[in-house]
């Protein structure tokens, strides 16, 4: 006999987790775009007219000239001679000697994140998986049985996850059309610059991210507890989808607003089509397309 309460115990610990991770990934991610070196260059300003020189400006030049001598004389530093005492007024100015403080670590690299990625979530994937078998915890309850693992569950997802994909992108549009943006930073910092590393990113770190992310927030926390505790799974969408929210972080105010909504479609496909297959297609469909299209032209 399942284990329900175990079961979701152990679920709750795994999130706690999971969003204690992602707040300092976070973190992290922000210390690492302050400490990025800023431009200090900035644009002559002239006063020209029709291409020459104004007369103000030669005029100001011949007073520039005349203020600049003058505080030559003003600033310039009393000749000391030997054996007369200095003030402490008249000790020259010497400039500060440079900082000795040894600079932040660099942040990580790219496939260094890729691999703590694959293997923080590949972590809590298994982790669960062994409580699910421990608790004794049914496939079907998860959305996975032998009517949901087909190839109409595969298409079905491929279609959701255009659907969603199409309304992320629209809402980013209207979103920069009100002046708002969303962070893209950890996207960037995921981006390889490989093809090889781009093999990885699509074939293994985006299917496990997919994979587990929808086990957890979907399979878990609406598909068990749904069955194990009879709580309406509507209301169960909406739960989880806060969570998955609070999770991403890392994409600022803005980014957990439309992250929370696209989860919301996530679950709502999920209720719908009661199969963890189809979620998890559309998942990494949304995530694959979000690479390829804003970052793929800069693989080569």
């Amino acid at each position: 006999m399942a284990d329900w309460a175990t079961f979701s115990g152990a679920v709750g610990i795994i999130l706690v987790l999971l969003l204690v991770l992602a707040r300092a990934s976070a973190t992290e991610l922000d210390e690492a775009a302050l400490s990025e070196p800023k431009s200090t260059d900035s644009p002559e300003v002239t006063d020209e007219v029709d291409g020459g020189v104004s007369d103000e400006t030669l005029f100001d030049t011949e007073t520039d000239a005349s203020d600049s001598e003058r505080d030559r004389f003003d600033t310039e530093e009393p000749v000391h001679v030997e054996g007369e005492s200095v003030d402490a007024d008249e000790a020259p100015i010497t400039q500060p000697a440079e900082s000795t403080r040894t600079p932040d670590a660099p942040p990580l690299s790219t496939p260094a994140l890729l691999a703590n990625v694959v293997f923080s979530q590949g972590l809590f994937g298994v982790l669960l998986l062994a409580m699910a078998w421990y608790t004794q915890v049914p496939a079907r309850a998860f959305g996975l049985s032998s009517e949901t693992l087909t190839v109409g569950a595969v298409g079905t997802g491929v279609a959701v996850g255009v659907v969603l994909y199409g309304l992320n992108e629209a809402a980013g549009r209207v979103a920069r059309w009100q002046g708002l943006s969303t962070p893209s930073t950890l996207r960037e910092a995921l981006t390889p610059e490989t093809a090889a590393g781009w093999a990885i990113l699509l074939v293994v770190v985006l299917p496990i991210i997919a994979g587990f992310e929808e086990l957890l927030f979907r399979g878990a926390l609406i598909g068990v507890v749904h069955a194990g505790f009879g709580v309406s799974p509507w209301l169960l969408a909406v739960g989880s989808s806060v969570a998955f929210a609070l999770g991403h972080g890392a994409q600022g105010r803005l980014g957990i607003v439309v992250t929370g909504l696209l989860s919301l479609g996530l679950a709502a496909a999920f209720v719908l089509t009661e199969s963890l297959v189809v979620v998890i297609v559309a998942h990494y469909v949304v995530n694959a397309a979000e690479f390829v299209v804003h970052e793929g032209p800069e693989m080569a």
